[in-house]
């Protein structure tokens, strides 16, 4: 369908971002930063799991 426009360094870095971000939007944060974080993190693991952003 999309071809693959992400190196391994690009999706590791998405990778380690996208689970900080949700753990300290998780453990950390409330309210709006909470979901901001949470929606961000989920981007980031999204687009390096299927390696097209």
């Amino acid at each position: 369908m999309f071809s693959l426009n992400m190196g391994s360094t690009d999706r590791i870095i998405r990778v380690v971002l996208g689970v900080i971000l949700l753990a300290v939007g998780f453990f950390v944060l409330s309210g709006t930063w909470k979901i901001v974080l949470g929606v961000v993190g989920v981007i980031l693991l999204v687009t390096a799991a299927i390696g097209w952003c």
